[in-house]
């Protein structure tokens, strides 16, 4: 999704047309019916505004550094929590797309691993940018990273220079690093740009970009982790 609003477009509509049947149930008479279109109206509604990108507030989801969603806010936010969780299975099974892809060697960019087996070989350390998707059971042994991130925004410079140290460091001990978000199209491909600049596999984040996509040809970055890359690139340079 390149358009600028993204995530915050698509919510705000969803929201409306919750309230909407809402307005139209409660018209009807069917007040208890109506309650759960309400509610799922200002969960989207709230989302909507926490993923506009002037406000930018992915902690509103609650995940935890260890990539746990905790109760509160399953409940608070089920409604889209688990529509996103849905959403992403039905679409990753739809598209003719490997579930991980190595870029250069052991650095893997990919999906939502919602399974051992969507994980590369090797026991990677876990570069996770979701704010939305929550860290499974199964990979608790699997080092881990969390750079909560909403979907169609971009990890800000500053978080994307930590999950580079930190992947070089994995790097440095020989260790695979797997870097994924929902679908491996966005915000890990911008993560991913980066660390191959400082691994110095690519001279810059434009030719990274270029060399993922050769590998994995539906990556699909838009204008805000462009932005981002470019003022993480300043900033490394100037700090040189």
């Amino acid at each position: 999704m390149g358009m600028h609003m993204g995530i915050s477009m698509i919510m705000a509509f969803k929201s409306t047309l919750s309230f909407l049947f809402f307005a139209c149930f409660r018209a009807f008479g069917f007040t208890l019916l109506s309650i759960p279109f309400l509610y799922t109206s200002l969960v989207w509604g709230l989302v909507s505004l926490a993923s506009h990108p002037s406000i930018n507030l992915p902690m509103l989801l609650g995940k935890n550094p260890d990539g746990s969603i905790p109760i509160w806010s399953k409940i608070m936010f089920g409604p889209y929590l688990y529509i996103v969780r849905a959403f992403s299975l039905v679409r990753r099974y739809s598209l003719d797309e490997d579930s991980y892809t190595e870029v250069c060697e052991g650095v893997y960019v990919g999906g939502w691993p919602h399974s051992p087996d969507k994980l590369p070989p090797g026991n990677p350390a876990i570069v996770d940018c979701t704010c939305e998707l929550p860290r499974l059971e199964e990979f608790k042994g699997h080092s881990y990273l969390c750079v909560p991130t909403w979907d169609t925004r971009s990890p800000q410079p500053l978080e994307i220079e930590s999950a580079v140290k930190w992947a070089s460091r994995k790097r440095a001990l020989n260790r695979p690093v797997f870097i994924h978000c929902a679908y491996g199209h966005g915000r890990s491909v911008a993560v991913t740009c980066a660390l191959l600049v400082a691994l110095g596999v690519a001279e810059d984040w434009k030719k990274a970009e270029l060399l993922i996509r050769e590998k994995r040809p539906y990556i699909q970055m838009n204008s805000l982790h462009h932005k981002s890359l470019e003022e993480w690139s300043k900033h490394r340079l100037s700090s040189r």
